[in-house]
This record gives C-alpha cells, sequence and structure tokens, in this order.
C-alpha cells in the first residue's frame, strides 16, 4: 500500500483526469479494451512496484499513459508526491515519452501541474488537464519561432489579405487615382511604426520569447496591428486558433467586425458568446475576460490547449488583478497591447506613494503586466508614445483646460468644503466635503450649471458649420449623467430654440436602451439626423454625449473636438483611454450646392478638466488654458452680494438605519419550505422578464440587476433578496446579483461552496504567481486563512506572529516555511479578493 501522502497525491491526480473527460481501465483487461473503452492506461508493474514508495518503480515506468481514441500512447503523466516538485521527473518524462513516440507530457504532485509539449518550449504551469479533444488538434500544430520571425512581412502584409490582386488594378498603378483607391476598397496599409511593432515582434521570437508586449497610444492602430500579428502566427503555423480577450462589451464587435475585415478571406472570426456551439469552427475566437472569470467559467469551457495564441487587448485592464489566471490559463504564445506607458506617473514619486493611494495600486498593476509579458525591466518589444504619435503626424495632442469653480477647487483641497450641518442634539457643526464625495453625499445643481455652460461658451467649434464641435462629456454617474444630459438641452434651447429639440444632449450609459447603437449613430455623424446649422453638411445634429464609462476605450469618432471631465478619475488607463478619444486627426469637408468644395483639418481638441485630474496625474501641470468660472450660472438669479458667491444647493449624507424592533425565531436546520422553492419560483418567475432576459444575454450585467432589483427585489410576490436565496440555497457564503442571475438563466449550473471559491482562489494564485511545488499546500491554507478569518487577518497585518503558536488554524511551522510568500499572499488577498462574499 502507498502510504496516505502518496495515495493524496494520486486522488487529486485522478480527480483532474476525471474532470477533463479521461477515462480509466485496468491494463489486465487486455488491448480490446483500449481501443473501445477507455484512452487512460496505468501501468500495472507501476502499482505493483509502488510499495511504500511508488517514485522507485522497475525499470523505469511512468505512473500514467494517456492514450488516444485509437489507443496509441499520446501523453505521459509523471507523478510525484505532494512534498516533491513535479519538475523533478522531467527527464524521466521525457525519455519515456520518446520511447513510446509520445508528444505531450504532464508532470504533477497533486497540488501543481505542469503541461510540456516536447515540441515547443518548456513546461507550463497548468491548473486543469488538457482534454482528448484539444489535444488532438494540437497534434498537427508544429510551432517554430524561427519561421515566425523569417516570415515576410511588408507593409501590404494585411492588403495582400483583403485583396491579393490589389497591385494590378489601374487605379492602383495610377499614381494620381492610387490613394483614392486603396481608400474606396478599404485596403489596409501598415504605418512605418505598424510595421516596425510586427518586425520587434519576430525578432523577439527569434531571440527565444513566447511573451510580448505592445506599448502604444490610443489611436495609432494596435487593432489593425493585431490583426497582422494574427495573420503572422497563423500562415507561419505557429497557432491554430487565437484567442482575443477585451475588457468591454463594444470592444468584441469592434474586433469582429475589423478582423472580419482585415482577415476573412483567410481565416474566420468570432464573438464566442454568439457562438457558444460551434466556436472550434473558427480561428479567431473574440470574447471579453469578464465573459470567462465569474465562477471561473473559462475551466468548463475551454482546455489549456485550445488556443496557441492569446492576445489580451489593453492588457492593463482586461488582465488585470486575478484576471490574469484566464490569461495564464492557456498555455501557448502570449501578445499583450496597452496604451498606457509604465511611467505614466509625471514629477510624482512613486515610491513615496501610501499603499491606499489608487495611483499606487495602479502602478503595481501596470509592473505586474509588464512581468507577465516577459518585461520586467519596464520595456516593452515594442513602444510608440502620444509623442512619437503627434512628433509623426499620426496624432494630435489635446489643448488642456483647467475649469474648477469655487466649490471643486475646495473639494479638492487638504480641507474640503466646509458646511454647516445639523447634528443629532440640534447643534449646527462644520461638515466637510471631498471631490470623492461629488454626486454622492454632496449635490450643488449650480455647479452642474456651471459646467454646462462653461463648456458650451468655451468649447470648440465644428470648423464647418460653426456649431459647437462634436463633444463628449464624462460623469460620475448615470444619475449624475442624467442631470448633466437635462441642463445641456435646457441651456440649448435657450439659445438655438430653432435648432434642438432636447437632442443637442444625449445620455449614452448602460441603463439607457440602445445606448451602444446611439454611440455608433454619433460615430457615423446621423445620431438624431443631421445638423439644421449648414444644410448638406454631414455632420450629427446631437453635439454632445454624456456617458460614464461606455466611451472610454475603443471608441473611434476622429472628429471629436472637446472632452470633459466632470468628475475626478484615479485609473491611469481610464485617463489615457479618456484623452485618447480626441487624439485621432480628421479632415472636415463639405460640399454646397454650387460644388464648391471647403476643407478643414482637425489641429487640436480641447480637454476640459473641472476635477483636476491632469495634476493627479502629472504634479505642478501647465494648463494650455485656465478659465475664469463664472460665480454663479446664467438665469440662476441675481442681485446682492449672494452673486459673488457659487452655492450648495442640496446635501446628502446617508447615514446607516437603526433597528426598531427585533424579534428572533427560530426555524430548523432543513428551513421552510417556501424558502426551499424559493429559487425555483424565482427562477421561474424572472426568466420571463424580457428586458432582464435581454440584457443577461448582451451581458450588460449592470443593467440587467438595477432592473432586477427594481422589480424583484423585497416586492410582492417573492420578496426576494440575496439572504432569503443563499439560506434556501443552504449556501455558507454570501451571494451576489451576478451569480443568481448567472444560475437563473443557466450560464453556471450551481452555486459554489465557500470552499470550492477558496480553491479557484488558489489556482488563480497559482497560475498568476508560479510558486514552486513546496509552497503550494502552505499557501494553499495560508489564503484560506486569512480570507475566512478576521483573527488571523488580525495577527498577520499586526506583526503580532507569536500568536501563531496558540493558533488552531495555522501554524507557525506553516507560516515560517512560507517564506517569501508570507507577505505576497495577504497583498493578493487586499487586491484582489472580495472578503465579504466569504462571510
Amino acid at each position: 500500500m502507498a502510504n496516505s501522502k502518496e495515495a493524496q497525491a494520486r486522488i487529486k491526480i485522478n480527480n483532474l483526469l476525471e474532470r477533463a473527460g479521461w477515462r480509466f481501465f485496468d491494463d489486465a483487461k487486455g488491448p480490446a479494451n483500449i481501443q473501445l473503452e477507455a484512452n487512460v492506461k496505468i501501468a500495472q508493474k507501476d502499482i505493483d512496484a509502488f510499495g511504500e514508495d511508488f517514485e522507485s518503480t522497475e525499470k523505469g515506468y511512468i505512473d500514467f499513459l494517456l492514450l488516444d481514441e485509437k489507443g496509441f500512447p499520446y501523453v505521459v503523466l509523471e507523478a510525484k508526491k505532494e512534498e516533491k516538485n513535479p519538475l523533478d521527473g522531467k527527464e524521466q518524462a521525457r525519455r519515456y515519452a520518446q520511447s513510446q513516440n509520445a508528444r505531450f507530457v504532464l508532470l504533477s504532485n497533486g497540488n501543481l501541474h505542469y503541461f510540456w509539449d516536447l515540441e515547443r518550449g518548456n513546461p507550463e504551469v497548468i491548473t486543469e488537464i488538457p482534454t482528448q479533444e484539444s489535444l488532438s488538434n494540437r497534434l498537427d500544430f508544429t510551432p517554430n519561432n524561427k519561421r515566425l520571425a523569417e516570415e515576410k512581412v511588408a507593409v501590404d502584409y494585411i492588403a495582400l489579405t483583403q485583396k491579393p490582386d490589389y497591385k494590378d488594378d489601374p487605379r492602383y498603378q495610377n499614381e494620381a487615382t492610387r490613394g483614392k483607391y486603396i481608400h474606396d476598397e478599404g485596403l489596409r496599409i501598415l504605418r512605418p511604426y505598424q510595421l516596425k511593432a510586427i518586425q520587434a515582434l519576430q525578432k523577439s521570437a527569434d531571440n527565444g520569447n513566447d511573451r510580448f508586449l505592445l506599448e502604444m497610444a490610443t489611436g495609432t492602430g494596435k487593432t489593425l496591428v493585431a490583426g497582422a500579428a494574427i495573420k503572422l502566427f497563423l500562415r507561419s503555423g505557429n497557432a491554430k486558433r487565437v484567442l482575443f480577450l477585451v475588457d468591454r462589451l463594444e470592444l468584441e464587435e469592434q474586433a469582429h467586425k475589423n478582423f472580419s475585415h482585415y482577415l476573412k478571406k483567410d481565416c474566420h472570426a468570432v464573438i464566442y458568446k454568439h457562438n457558444r456551439d460551434d466556436w472550434k469552427k473558427a480561428e479567431i475566437v473574440i470574447s471579453t475576460v469578464q465573459s470567462f472569470t465569474s465562477q471561473d467559467k473559462y475551466k468548463k469551457l475551454f482546455s489549456p490547449t485550445d488556443f496557441e495564441l492569446v492576445i489580451s487587448d489593453e492588457a492593463h485592464r482586461s488582465i488585470s488583478g486575478n484576471s490574469r489566471a484566464v490569461f495564464e490559463y492557456f498555455v501557448g504564445y502570449k501578445l499583450g497591447l496597452t496604451a498606457t506607458p509604465k511611467d505614466y506617473l509625471k514629477n510624482v514619486d512613486s515610491q513615496n506613494l501610501a499603499a491606499e493611494d489608487p495611483r499606487a495600486w495602479e502602478r503595481r498593476q501596470l509592473l505586474d503586466t509588464y512581468t507577465t509579458f516577459g518585461c520586467p525591466s519596464g520595456e516593452p518589444t515594442f513602444r510608440y508614445t502620444l509623442l512619437d504619435g503627434v512628433k509623426g503626424g499620426y496624432l494630435i495632442n489635446p489643448v488642456a483646460v483647467d475649469a474648477r469653480t469655487d466649490i471643486t477647487t475646495e473639494l479638492l483641497s487638504e480641507k474640503g468644503y466646509a458646511v454647516m450641518v445639523e447634528n443629532e442634539e440640534g447643534e449646527e457643526i462644520e461638515k466637510n466635503y471631498f471631490h470623492l464625495d461629488f454626486e454622492k453625499k454632496f449635490f450643488s445643481e449650480a455647479t452642474n450649471q456651471i459646467f454646462c455652460q462653461t463648456i458650451i461658451e468655451n468649447a470648440l467649434p465644428d470648423p464647418i458649420s460653426g456649431e459647437i464641435g462634436k463633444t463628449i462629456v464624462f460623469c460620475i454617474s448615470q444619475k449624475h449623467a442624467a442631470k448633466i444630459t437635462q441642463t445641456l438641452n435646457q441651456m440649448a434651447y435657450q439659445r438655438w430654440p430653432d435648432k434642438y429639440n432636447s437632442d443637442f444632449a444625449v445620455q449614452i450609459t448602460s441603463n439607457v436602451q440602445d445606448a451602444q447603437q446611439m454611440a455608433i449613430n454619433f460615430a457615423n455623424n446621423n445620431l438624431n439626423g443631421r445638423t439644421k446649422f449648414l444644410p448638406g453638411y454631414k455632420t450629427s445634429k446631437t453635439r454632445i454625449c454624456v456617458t460614464v464609462g461606455m466611451m472610454t476605450t475603443g471608441y473611434d469618432c476622429e472628429d471629436i473636438m472637446n472632452l470633459a471631465l466632470l468628475r475626478p478619475v484615479f485609473s491611469p488607463t481610464d485617463f489615457v483611454q479618456i484623452k485618447g478619444r480626441g487624439t485621432r486627426k480628421f479632415t472636415f469637408a463639405y460640399k454646397d450646392e454650387n460644388g464648391v468644395a471647403k476643407k478643414a483639418d482637425k489641429d487640436k481638441y480641447k480637454f476640459f478638466d473641472f476635477f483636476a485630474n491632469f495634476e493627479y496625474f502629472e504634479e505642478k501641470f501647465n494648463y494650455d488654458e485656465v478659465l475664469v468660472m463664472p460665480v454663479k450660472p446664467k438665469g440662476a438669479g441675481g442681485g446682492g452680494d449672494d452673486d459673488k458667491v457659487a452655492y450648495v444647493d442640496q446635501i446628502e449624507i446617508f447615514d446607516p438605519d437603526k433597528i426598531r424592533l427585533l424579534t428572533q425565531t427560530l426555524v430548523g436546520v432543513e428551513g421552510m419550505k417556501v424558502d426551499r422553492k424559493l429559487f425555483e419560483r424565482a427562477k421561474e418567475k424572472i426568466q420571463q422578464d424580457k428586458e432582464v432576459k435581454q440584457a443577461v444575454a448582451q451581458e450588460q450585467w449592470e443593467k440587467a440587476i438595477k432592473i432586477l432589483r427594481e422589480r424583484y427585489e423585497n416586492q410582492p410576490e417573492l420578496y426576494l433578496t440575496l439572504y432569503k436565496i443563499r439560506k434556501s440555497e443552504n449556501l455558507d457564503r454570501r451571494l451576489t446579483w451576478r451569480e443568481f442571475l448567472e444560475r437563473t438563466f443557466g450560464l453556471i449550473d450551481a452555486f459554489k461552496s465557500k470552499n470550492e471559491k477558496l480553491e479557484e482562489e488558489v489556482d488563480k494564485f497559482i497560475s498568476i504567481h508560479k510558486p514552486e511545488s513546496q509552497y503550494v499546500p502552505h499557501i494553499r491554507n495560508y489564503l484560506k486563512a486569512y480570507v475566512t478569518d478576521e483573527r488571523f487577518r488580525e495577527i498577520i497585518n499586526c506583526g503580532s506572529f507569536a500568536e501563531l503558536n496558540v493558533y488552531p488554524g495555522f501554524s507557525m511551522g506553516e507560516f515560517k516555511a512560507l517564506g517569501y510568500w508570507r507577505k505576497t499572499v495577504p497583498e493578493y488577498v487586499k487586491d484582489y479578493v472580495p472578503l465579504n462574499q466569504y462571510m
């Protein structure tokens, strides 16, 4: 009999194999059963030889031999004791695999697992065993970095796919018509720096790297470069299928449209959520990373070997935090695209930022991103900055406008904006509010009116029609966006009563129906029709889109003339992306009824900053324009000294409610029947709600949850609450509304228990940080204790380590054995693990 540690390792490995669909049989049953019944062979001689130590086997037999559907050797799995490093068996497994003509090797000790394709690179950490089907597809995949490096790539690399004979067309051969021909045919010619990006990737691959990071400013065509990279990998045989991960729903459609335009003659691209049953037929699969992270669905949906190339668009965001576990789950080449430079903080001592400062957290994330893509020094595979784009004549810089009001100036100060409020005793006391409180606890209608007035009076005009140039305004919340939209429309009607009908400004947020299509119409210059200022001129009647976050990333609208931040921004990624909405160049053109043409080039755009965001990321920033703000919005009343100061219209402070009556009633362990049936009744009811169903289908989770809670939370008939659902399902942790909706609409089979969720967190940590095998058992126990036990967290956070000598859940010996990971695990939990789910 093997000892208990050996048995535990083998049981874990068996469970992993079964979960991946591999079936077991006894070698003694004979070769007929090899072909017909099973595809995992356990060498009987090994089992007999184990005795007290299955590491010592006769004649070098292997622990597991996985067979293909025809019964031929396929994968060698070398198993080690839990305390041994799986890599210790690497050479032994290689020899055995070569002797059996098996291409793939798995190395495991039950806690840590490696997958090794003998034809490509080194063993890679995995958290699930690949399926037989996935490995079958990989058999004719023969990666070779040399082929990748030697593939000839020229400026017409994409154009040759779009139209292989484009050079034969007389319109191309004629230099006078060549530019128009390329434009009319939609041919994409790589710019010099885009070609250099691909060549840098090839050079890096030639040096033996399989991870690459392209740092390119917003507006420089990262998606086109990604298309060229995809063609490069597919054409050179270094990938059969590519996963393209984005972080926003609207970017799915945009990426699909672009890749179909660039590469449809070479390969097929699909959006995963629209092709859940036949995605395997495509060469490019596009998805938001959020579609996979909830409940760790990616492990259920995919095998680690399903994609040979994984691309992360805006890598700093799409694989930030433990979303990186999705990225690391797949073995193979990895390519990251980011517009956020590592040195985004200017004149700020990043080393002395407080741990809780959002800039410090973002900086850690960004540095982690560079490390993930094999660039720990902070030097990406290729870099092309905003300044490079401006110097090259491809992009334009903003005119930064400092537009602080008296109130926002005080909100931004260290003291804050002080007002007198009445306390519970009826006494007047001073209450201070800060910029974070604006439109959350502190509301000023006058301030919002001044914002709108400032934009209307100072915005750059459309150079052809003279009306306000197209503008995007970024607000704090959807409610704030609704207020600003209403105010802008009221002001526009007063100024131009014959031009607009409450369509000067339009709210584009997730809770507005068809918001995504409206954003597209704005870019296409037909949102609410065409302008009334100049008949026949192609520009949108709506001049301002008011949003929160929908139009920050990947939204292409080249004729934007103004941006306005009516909120503080703490994420450099958000700030860089928002700024990038205006950097693209554009030529405005119009031909009047007499055929007279008029053109004007966009050479600048304005960026209104009402909350000193430029200074937040670059201390002592020199604004290009400083506005003297009105002390009171026009039409707000007049006369007297009160006109000299801004005023506060409303202050709301949300105090916790108090319990008036507490009654306790003991319910048996089986619960009440009505509780046990609650989920099924709620499921049946909510599945019939077309609006909720549509929002879930479109992955508009914020909208779906909002509708759900408004219509069903604690409402008659169901009286639905998360607590009641948790209780009815006998769940030992807190639920989220998203989980409830996912199960209601069949996106997950069941609610996972606390321990199942904790195991997922451990797997994510392992896949991201890749600790050595001897640390894994201690990390597992440490992370679980830190997440679930408040006293344990206090011991660790306060450094009271002597208390571990008497702490029952985690010993001092285990703590010492953690080594470097003593600090890393708590940092990981603080940054990424929502502790309230485990209470």
